[in-house]
């Protein structure tokens, strides 16, 4: 019975080229390119420079695995209320990967925020 040769490499995700990411391998420095549908839905919070892990079988990439939460910062939201941090309200926020994100209403353009990656929750400030 043959065996599955699931591989599992960590590797850095160093340019976007046309609708390709380019990742470069940590130990070989050999290059790989993955398309966003090879990556998945976590494509939004994959910025360059930002290591992960890939799953391989057969050579076949079955999962990217990004960082359970990365820093990124806000390039665009509504203006932050001052002192209204009791009502617990949120508004969108759209971060430097195109990715958007609820934040509490606090939060302003050009902060840098810790996003949970597997929820799409905001952590908190960085």
């Amino acid at each position: 019975m043959p065996q599955a040769n699931l591989e599992k490499s960590a590797m850095q995700h160093t340019y976007k080229e046309g609708d390709q990411f380019v990742f470069m391998d940590m130990e070989t420095y050999e290059e790989s390119r993955l398309s966003a549908k090879q990556i998945g839905d976590r494509v939004k919070y994959l910025s360059e420079g930002m290591e992960v892990n890939i799953l391989r079988w057969n050579d076949q990439i079955l999962e990217v695995e990004l960082p359970n939460s990365v820093v990124l910062e806000v390039l665009q939201t509504d203006p932050g209320v001052k002192g209204d941090t009791a009502t617990g309200g949120s508004k969108p926020a759209i971060v430097s990967t195109g990715a958007q994100v609820m934040v509490p209403l606090f939060i302003s353009i050009g902060e840098r925020i810790r996003i949970d990656t597997r929820e799409d929750k905001y952590l908190g400030r960085e």
